[in-house]
């Protein structure tokens, strides 16, 4: 099994290594073919093994292809050392390009937007979370491990695309390596905004609901009543059709994983706002594509998506991490067995390229 499990990994990146070369037809303009470069370029880890590919992968609806394929035994991603480990499972780049600035809701009282499980990559700096967030992992020691943004930028400066930064930002967009830097961001924000990307071509979007099975016809329904206050089927956010998301917080009372050593509770949303009330509190993702990035939550503890179900469903045996500010929206559902089957058969009409 370990042998076919690793020929199925090298399959996987030799397969996505021709596609990245040989470009996408859904990658139209010259800011998202530089983006797709940078995205794709493992120059840009510090010795040169990894790209943003290899956490956000489009085998697993890019989330981590890793993770994806093990898991039980894998929660969070792996730096480009190869021992490193981050703290939290990597979410899926799709559809995160319509997160707004990081902002409270005075409506609501409920913080909205920003990029990343805990809102850090608020958007303040550069007017675009989803820019800021592809700043980061670089930069991040237990990640791609860079030096500094001048080496990130000379990865640049000697690339085979040079010429192709150079068209869409303009000669001497190299000198400054700080605004550099943010156009590097706005680039990958660019791609991960494409269609290679952001597609909307799951079932769900491109079939009639009369050719829904009668158990995703089903599930649909008791989606709506049961989830669908946080995982909005309501076009918003200038996206083109539900993204299944509020792009608020809230803590669901996920317990801690113990295969993620840690000696302080995730306060996650807390942190970064500076307000109690907020802690423990996490990013809602959206569902697209949620058929194929396990495993589940911020903390990867849920291995399948029958487990996630399960858990909102019936919280009770459960202790959470951060027992404040507990939504009530979940664990206390009702939901039985079979019904929990149609909501995730209607949860797999929400993959991609159907």
């Amino acid at each position: 099994m370990k042998k076919l499990t690793g020929i199925l990994v090298s399959s996987l990146f030799l397969i996505s290594a021709a596609w990245a070369a040989g470009g996408s037809p859904t990658v139209s303009s010259d800011i998202e073919k530089l983006g797709m470069r940078l995205y794709n370029d493992k120059n840009m880890s510090f010795n040169g093994t990894q790209s943003c590919r290899n956490c956000h992968h489009h085998f697993s609806g890019f989330a981590d292809i890793t993770n994806h394929l093990d898991p039980y035994t894998n929660f969070v991603s792996t730096g480009a050392d190869g021992v490193s480990k981050g703290g939290r499972n990597a979410p899926s780049s799709a559809y995160a390009g319509f997160s707004p600035i990081l902002a409270l809701d005075e409506a609501s009282g409920e913080w909205v937007g920003g990029m990343f499980w805990d809102g850090r990559a608020a958007g303040w700096d550069l007017g675009d979370p989803l820019a800021e967030q592809a700043q980061g992992p670089p930069l991040n020691p237990v990640e791609m491990n860079m030096p500094s943004k001048a080496s990130v930028i000379n990865v640049i400066r000697t690339s085979d695309y040079v010429n192709l930064w150079i068209r869409v930002f303009g000669k001497g967009s190299l000198d400054d390596v700080d605004a550099a830097y943010d156009k590097f961001g706005e680039a990958i924000a660019a791609y991960e905004r494409s269609t290679d990307i952001t597609k909307f071509t799951s079932k769900f979007d491109t079939v009639l609901e009369t050719d829904f099975t009668a158990a995703e016809q089903a599930g649909k329904t008791l989606f709506q009543t049961n989830c669908s206050s946080c995982h909005s089927m309501e076009a918003a956010f200038d996206a083109p059709a539900p993204l299944f998301t509020n792009y608020q917080y809230a803590n669901i009372g996920v317990p801690a994983n113990p295969g993620i050593p840690s000696d302080e509770p995730d306060l996650g949303l807390g942190d970064i706002v500076e307000d109690s009330a907020q802690n423990g509190k996490f990013k809602i993702p959206t569902l697209r594509n949620i058929a194929l990035t396990a495993p589940y939550s911020h903390n990867g503890v849920f291995p399948t998506l029958t487990a996630m179900l399960q858990f909102i469903n019936d919280s009770s045996k459960f202790t959470p991490e951060v027992e404040e500010n507990l939504s009530t929206k979940v664990g206390n559902l009702g939901l039985t067995p079979n019904q929990l089957k149609e909501i995730e058969a209607f949860l797999m009409t929400l993959t991609d390229d159907y």
